[in-house]
């Protein structure tokens, strides 16, 4: 009888640690890391041959949206397909616990907007049999999972759960209601939670509710937010995930300062993202993670380090919702949408709101899909007779036809049945800035994916393999046993993952085997559709190559790119297998 489950053999092993690389074998028995480096008596049931190929831990990706999706992708795709062994669930306040049955069907409708996945996927891909949070988890634990998991408390659904949603929009919680949260906190905290998350974005929020509306969150007041931050003082246990940018940064810079005083436990801050020329752009903030290290507040600072293409029509589009006049014409349904569309008036706000806008309106638009002029029309939705604007720009359009290029945008649109697709173009990324994002603070960490997010735009899950491929192996400013700590073990520290994130003996055995020469992404910069999702939905997809085996708790999820189905992954209860 074989000694061991699997016996890698012969491959670079770079732990996690930081620590150079080396040349060793890795055996692993029972789930675990049995041990690294040596001989050993006795054989193993399957030999993985990794020589000239790298032994690393899996991936931790700390900010996903894949809460509906789990529930019939159990690999979390796209991320499960490029590493990512370990996720966390619930980011920006948003999921489905606690929820009412009466509140069902409005939850899935809001993360149809907020988070643009499929409605028809959510109404028919998950079995509601829960409402409550300890419900939630072991409904979820019952699930078959690819990859582990630890999962949030969604400050939304936590509020509405309590307050309902009109007041949640409203109004401050009372003294009553926020002991009610509290309670819940700690109810879902004793059954497994992490911490807690929130998107505060203030009254014209990025991401936006389904009816327009901003997010619970987004509005939320300090003092409901730091009853929560109480909890996890009292307990000693959690972190928090924030995404905030009200328009106040000095006044937003200092909340996170007064949430980490008052928690007194970790905070992810989201997101710190490098600029093409200004290198002040992450260095301010940088900075100020560094300061508030120095008066012993744990804020970690979450980078965004993908070059990925956007994709997007204005059937489903929702990043410009910032924009008053935006969000008015593509809320509704698709025959709402068009008749907004052609209101005089309304594509006027529009066109005059493009005009007028703040830097801030169009530094957000400009990050989500590009400068609104140099958007590419990439399909006309078979449309014979607008074949001609295919690959042109909206300005050169405009131009030729003596249109603003929102005009062009709206137009094209509404002959296409809202079903023209225009495609950012691709931009270029300062390599040395975005490396400084994760070599000059001890306190950052890469992976803002928003895996499962914004599913027909764009694909965050594949940021692991492209800070390889891009930072690491092109351009060589991140060393190769840096891009791992960050990706793995300093993001579990972080994030509150227990034996997991370095290869080390007797530690769940999430490992990686990979050619660094054959690291890609397929295909590159936007990815294709794949009608993959339930009720017939589709999305778009980056598969990866150059791995080639994905081990989850001891057993080989993917080889060669190929599913095994096995689906080893477990639900983390705080933190913990």
């Amino acid at each position: 009888m074989a000694s061991y489950d699997i016996h890698i053999k012969g491959g670079t092993v770079v732990d996690g640690t930081r620590v150079p690389r080396y040349r060793g074998d890795v055996w692993i028995k029972d789930g675990k890391i049995a041990k690294i480096g040596g001989r050993v008596e006795g054989g193993a049931e399957r030999v993985i041959d990794a020589d000239g190929l790298i032994v690393a831990p899996g991936f931790i990706d700390l900010h996903t949206h894949y809460d509906a999706q789990v529930r019939w992708d159990p690999y979390c795709t796209t991320s499960g397909w490029h590493g990512v062994t370990s996720l966390v669930l619930g980011n920006c306040g948003f999921g489905f616990a606690p929820v009412k049955p009466d509140f069902r069907e409005r939850s899935m409708l809001m993360m149809t907007r907020t988070e643009a996945i499929p409605y028809e996927s959510m109404k028919q891909g998950m079995s509601w049999d829960w409402e409550t949070i300890p419900e939630y988890l072991d409904s979820l634990e019952r699930s078959p999972l690819g990859v582990n998991v630890i999962q949030y408390m969604p400050t939304a659904s936590l509020m509405i759960y309590v307050m309902g949603l009109e007041a949640a929009k409203t109004r401050p919680a009372t003294p009553a209601e926020r002991k009610d949260m509290q309670r819940l906190l700690h109810e879902g905290m004793d059954a497994g939670l992490c911490g807690f998350s929130i998107q505060r974005l203030g009254e014209h929020s990025t991401q936006a509710d389904y009816d327009g509306s901003p997010m619970v969150t987004d509005t939320m007041c300090d003092d409901d937010i730091l009853c929560l931050a109480e909890v996890l003082a009292e307990r000693d246990e959690g972190f928090i995930q924030i995404t905030q940018a009200t328009g106040d940064i000095k006044a937003d810079l200092a909340f996170l300062e007064k949430l980490a005083a008052v928690a007194k436990r970790p905070i992810l801050h989201n997101a710190i993202i490098a600029a093409r020329r200004d290198p002040e752009v992450h260095r301010r903030s940088l900075r100020w993670i560094e300061k508030c290290w120095n008066q012993g507040l744990p804020i970690y600072g979450q980078t965004a380090t993908l070059r990925a293409g956007t994709a997007f029509t204005l059937e489903h589009w929702n990043l410009y919702d910032a924009s008053p006049a935006w969000r008015a014409i593509t809320t509704g349904t698709k025959e709402e949408r068009i008749a907004k569309m052609q209101d005089p008036e309304l594509r006027r706000a529009v066109i005059e709101e493009a005009e007028a806008a703040d830097r801030k309106l169009k530094v957000i638009q400009a990050g989500v899909s590009g400068a609104p002029d140099k958007l590419v029309v990439q399909g006309v939705n078979r449309q014979q007779n607008l074949q001609q604007y295919v690959g042109k720009t909206l300005g050169q359009i405009g131009q030729e036809e003596g249109k603003h290029h929102i005009e062009v945008m709206i137009d094209l649109s509404l002959a296409g049945d809202l079903n023209v697709e225009f495609l950012m173009a691709e931009k270029e990324f300062n390599a040395p800035f975005n490396g400084e994002l994760l070599t000059s603070s001890q306190y950052t960490l890469p992976g803002v994916s928003d895996g499962g997010a914004h599913t027909k735009f764009f694909n965050g899950g594949s940021w692991t393999t492209d800070l390889l491929r891009w930072l690491v192996r092109d351009e060589g400013v991140v060393p190769l046993e840096e891009a791992h700590f960050r990706m793995s073990t300093l993001a579990a520290h972080a994030a509150g993952f227990k034996d997991r994130g370095a290869l080390r003996e007797g530690a769940a055995a999430d490992v990686l085997v990979y050619d660094m020469e054959e690291l890609d992404m397929d295909p590159s910069w936007l990815g294709e559709v794949a009608y993959d999702f339930p009720g017939g939905e589709w999305r778009r997809i980056q598969r990866a190559k150059g791995y080639k085996d994905i081990i989850v708790n001891g057993q080989v999820t993917f080889e060669d790119g190929e599913c095994t189905g096995n689906t080893p992954g477990k639900l983390l209860r705080h933190g913990r297998a």
